[in-house]
């Protein structure tokens, strides 16, 4: 009940999904390439590791932030690309996580999967309010 509240809360103004993606994606870049990297004996994850995973939130952050800037008609496709760069993202992080599955620690688990966990929640509400989207232009 309360994650459809969440999306309905975005069909009226889906343009707000881009700036908490985008926000959220700036915070794991910081995280992952500056705050984890000096943590590294606490979470296990090699510094080149985290350097790559914040990479790919960096370049979604430019993605987001021009897409909020986009006309209201391209939102649907937008939104639709986001999600799926995010699931792609929590895939490419439970995959690093498991290739270091010896030395990564339960902090760093920790980190991963609530990572990911917040991620997917957030791609299915952009799901969601995209495929929203589509049945409003089509209508």
């Amino acid at each position: 009940m309360m994650f459809k509240k969440a999306t309905s809360l975005f069909y009226e103004n889906p343009k707000k999904l881009f700036l908490i993606d985008g926000l959220g994606a700036i915070s794991s870049a910081f995280l992952l390439g500056i705050i984890l990297v000096k943590l590294e004996a606490i979470f296990g994850i090699p510094a080149s590791t985290l350097y790559l995973l914040a990479a790919f939130p960096v370049l979604f952050a430019i993605y987001d932030f021009f897409s909020y800037r986009t006309e209201k008609s391209n939102y649907a496709g937008l939104l639709k690309g986001i999600a799926i760069f995010n699931m792609l993202y929590c895939f490419l992080s439970i995959g690093f996580a498991v290739f270091h599955f010896d030395i990564i620690t339960l902090w760093g688990w920790a980190y991963i999967l609530g990572e990911v966990l917040i991620v997917v929640l957030l791609a299915i509400i952009e799901l969601r309010v995209a495929n929203r989207l589509k049945t409003l232009v089509k209508n």
